[in-house]
């Protein structure tokens, strides 16, 4: 028997709260990807939180599904995805990122570099190196963009 039981979840601090936010199961259906919404100034804006299996099961769920959502403000996960166009000391290409890419551009979504290059993944094996697999897209007119830190912690 297959468990369908989320493995994402999205936290909106309670100083948002008059936002009053929403969660949308009917317009993505897939158990690793939360898409919520919020009204600001009479605006519909749009949250997306991911989790990557090993299969990539949520991002080819997004590629092959033909969603139109306007706004979507940010999308980030762990994509689990090893590529050397957002980690430098990773030496090789992911064909898989191509995907992401893809589904980010359907969303008008750009990679936001952090201001510090920190892994975000530690590998328990000491032969083995850290990795960035957490990521941060958004959209593309945002000054938020490529101006963000990441806390080690």
């Amino acid at each position: 028997m297959a468990n369908d039981s989320p493995r994402v979840i999205i936290y909106v601090n309670i100083r948002f709260s008059s936002l009053y936010f929403f969660l949308y199961k009917d317009i993505i259906s897939h158990r690793d990807i939360l898409l919520i919404s919020f009204f600001n100034n009479n605006d519909n804006f749009w949250l997306m939180n991911i989790y990557s299996d090993s299969s990539y099961s949520a991002l080819k769920y997004l590629k092959d599904t033909e969603v139109n959502i306007r706004n979507l403000l940010i999308m980030t996960s762990n994509f689990n995805i090893c590529d050397s166009f957002w980690d430098s000391s990773f030496p090789y290409y992911s064909s898989i990122s191509d995907n992401l890419i893809i589904v980010a551009d359907s969303f008008n979504l750009d990679l936001s570099s952090p201001t510090n290059q920190v892994s975000t993944r530690y590998s328990d094996t000491p032969s083995k190196s850290n990795s960035i697999i957490d990521l941060m897209f958004l959209q593309s007119r945002s000054t938020e963009l490529n101006n963000h830190l990441i806390y080690p912690d």
